[in-house]
Formats: C-alpha cells, structure tokens, sequence
C-alpha cells in the first residue's frame, strides 16, 4: 500500500479524504489522517478500511518525524505558518509535499534544496490560490499558443451563499474563515494596473469601487479590488500587460453595507475594548457614535452614516442585531474586528440545510491578428451540505488530484511551486469538470480597449 499522510482533518479535508478513500483500492492507497482530535479525523474516515485516524501534534517532533517518514506523499491542510516544519522533514525524508496555502518566504527557501532531491513541493493548489492558477493559465497559454498577445487580464473569485439559502438582507453568510471576512482590504491600499497606468485604492475607498459582474444563471454580482493584484504578473508572464486586476466576489449591495462598518472603525483590530466581555451590542455601537444627551443610538447612527429611515442599508443593520441592549459581547479582551466577528456570526453562520457557492470569473482581453478580442471565464460551484461544501470541494479536491499525480509519476518537475505548468493543470481541471467544477467560455469580439484613453 502507498502511504499518503494527510496532517489536519477540518473543513477542507472533508472532501479531499472522500476524494483519495475512493480511489484507495485501485490505486491501492492507505491514508493516515492525523489531527490534534482523532475524533474529527476519525469521523472523516468514515470508519474505511484504507484509513487510520490518529491524534497528531504537529510539535511532537518525534511523532512528526516517525509518521512523514512512513509516508509517499504528506499533504499539509495546517494553518500556513505550519507548513515549514513539515516541509524540513519533507526534506529529510525526501518526500513529496502538497498544500493550498500561498507560497511563504520560508517555504520557497526550499526551493533549491527540493530542486536537488527531485522533490515535488506543490503550494497553492486549493481554490484561491488554486483553481484560479490553473483555469486563468489554461486559457492564456491557448491564446499564446495563437500567437495572441496579452492585454487585459481581470479575476475575480468569492465564496457565497447559494441562492436557496439566501435568505438575509446581506445576501451573505459565512462560508469560510469570519475573521478573514472582517479583516478583508486590511493592511494596505489594493493595488492594480488599468490600461497602463499604476492606481492605488485606499482601505476607506476600497469597498466604494466596485466593478459589476453578469453569471448568467446566478445574475448579478459586484466585485473590489484585492490588495495586490500584481503579485502574480511575472508568474503569470504578464510583465507587459495593460489591464491587471484581481478582486473578491459579493452580491450587489454588499459592498456599499459593509462600506458602513468600515466608516464606523468597527473593523479596526489594532486595540482592545475595555470591559468588552460586559458590554452589550447596543453599548459596542455607541462607542463608535458621538456623544448626544438626548439622541437614540438609533438616531446617532443614521446621522452619523448619512442614512434615512427607509434606506435598505437600515434594514441591514436592524437585521443584525447591533442595536440589542440585552445581548453580551462575552469577549475578553477584543478588538473591534473580533466583535463585530462575534455579532455577524449569529446571523451569518450556515445552518445545517444551508448550502454554500463558489463563483469564479476571468476575463482575458487579447490581440490576434490585428483584432482586440475578449473570452469570458465563469464557474460556479453549489455544495451538497454541510460537510461536502463548494468550499471544501473546490479545495480539497484539487490538492488530493494533484497528490495523486505526483504519486503516479505524471507531475514530476522539481521544486517548490505553484500549478501554472501543463502538466498540472490540464489533468486536474478536466477532472474537476466530474465533480461539478466546470468552466464556461464565452468569447467577445471586442472589449473597448483605447490605448490612448487615460482611464
């Protein structure tokens, strides 16, 4: 049997363990899933004969070592600050490692020493950053294959709510990491280039730009900016392109809500509120309103955000709740952002008959023989429940093909990297069109191009 060592069994294991179990017989696997619960890892076995479940600490250096040594393959779903201590035994042992998570200084530090080993060190290879790689390469290559010339690059990528279960006024819930969703834009102005020209959106303007996006079938849909949408240029070979953006997918009126919070400072996570395990939501909102002797909170806010009575972002705040003097934060210690991750988590948490959705879109705008052409590139994918998610089959189950490859001998360039080679993607994306990952293309004779329009 081929040992394949799969540290952490949370969310986005769910579909990758289901994905490798069954193929374990005929490509005669044997998986051990290792987490700090063997209750969870057990449960996600599913009691199979190809799978041991046992509890594993990624700082027991022993265990460590004694289990990666026993394994072909170590797949690491570990938060991705985790990865390098796997990755050094990875080396050690001269083992093959996959992970979705971004390619980390440290883990790129291996590079040369994989390079030497003849070892595959395969990063980002989830969702985003994953099928985005592969399906925005897939279609950049077939133009360059042309002779096509690259001008325009845009990507977009969110995970929802399904339409059946949608049922807020936020057209949102939580369908991956809260606090990731609170902290979005954070950090730095998003950066991007349009039409040849370097433009900048501050954090307080970020959620005010917004780009409009059509998936027909799903309707319509807004997009901001991400923070650095050049950070794959040169990977992508896009050092000479005109147009680069790359954004996160919202339900229109998302955007212009949250934009509420921002303005308020409640997403701020750079201080702790005092006393913030007493307090109440109504008292958490009023810290951030002026002091009135007389005036609601109500009152405050709606002067304070400049909105009316009638206006649909009130309602949107009504539905949350902030305004309940009778609920406790029960937070010791928390910043402002871990609050407001406490007060939308009672109304934007998935409940069991809930079903989450993931939407992807590219748009790729070219020159072929002397005319400006554009391809549209859209994928949405529902999940099936609460365990079997569009999240955690669109992550799990490309780092599980992409295991399985490597195994097989069919990925086999050295080094640590991300899917942007043939011999990645065009396997695993045909593949992930069987489980319900599939990309529609349309093309467009013209996208509007003007090189000499400062835009």
């Amino acid at each position: 049997m081929r040992n394949i060592l799969i540290i952490g069994a949370g969310r986005s294991a769910s579909s990758l363990i289901q994905y490798l179990l069954a193929k374990s017989d005929a490509e005669n696997l044997h998986l051990t899933i290792g987490d700090l619960s063997v209750e969870l890892a057990q449960r996600k076995t599913k009691n199979h004969p190809n799978a041991t479940a046992i509890a594993f600490d990624i700082f027991d250096e022993a265990q460590r070592k004694s289990e990666i040594q026993k394994a072909a393959v170590v797949i690491s779903m570990l938060p991705a600050h985790l990865h390098f201590e796997v990755a050094k035994d990875c080396i050690t042992f001269k083992k093959h490692m996959v992970t979705a998570s971004y390619i980390s200084d440290a883990m790129q530090s291996l590079d040369a020493a994989a390079k030497e080993n003849g070892l595959v060190f395969m990063n980002e290879i989830g969702l985003d950053p994953g099928i985005d790689h592969m399906s925005a390469m897939k279609v950049i290559d077939e133009i360059r294959d042309k002779g096509g010339r690259m001008i325009l690059f845009e990507s977009f990528c969110g995970g929802l709510v399904a339409p059946e279960s949608d049922d807020n006024l936020w057209n949102y819930k939580f369908t991956w990491a809260p606090r990731n969703v609170v902290l979005a834009g954070q950090g730095g102005a998003a950066k991007f280039i349009q039409e040849g020209t370097y433009k900048y959106i501050p954090y307080h303007k970020l959620f005010r730009r917004t780009e409009f996006l059509e998936v027909e079938g799903y309707g319509r849909f807004e997009g901001y900016a991400n923070r650095d949408s050049l950070k794959y240029r040169s990977i992508y070979g896009l050092d000479d392109i005109l147009t680069l953006y790359r954004g996160t997918i919202r339900r229109v009126g998302y955007s212009r809500a949250w934009n509420m919070f921002v303005q308020l400072g409640m997403t701020d996570d750079t201080y702790m509120i005092d006393n913030s395990d007493t307090i109440s939501y109504r008292e958490f909102t009023n810290l951030f309103l002026p002091y009135h002797p007389t005036d609601s909170v109500e009152i405050k806010m709606r002067l304070q955000l400049g909105i009316e009575q009638d206006d649909i972002m009130w309602d949107k705040l009504l539905e949350l709740d902030i305004f309940n003097p009778n609920k406790i934060v029960g937070l010791k210690n928390a910043t402002p952002a871990q609050i407001l991750e406490k007060i939308l988590n009672d109304s934007w948490t998935l409940k069991p008959e809930d079903k989450d959705m993931i939407v992807m879109y590219h748009k790729f705008g070219f020159e072929l023989n002397g005319q400006q052409k554009q391809i549209d590139s859209k994928m949405v994918c529902i999940g099936d429940d609460q365990t079997y998610t569009a999240m955690a089959k669109t992550v799990g189950l490309p780092v599980a093909m992409a295991t399985l490859q490597i195994l097989n001998g069919n990925i086999t360039t050295p080094g640590v990297q991300l899917p942007i080679r043939r011999e990645v993607y065009e396997p695993i994306l045909k593949e992930l069109e069987e489980y319900g990952v599939v990309f529609n293309e349309k093309h467009v004779t013209y996208f509007g191009y003007n090189p000499d329009k400062l835009n």
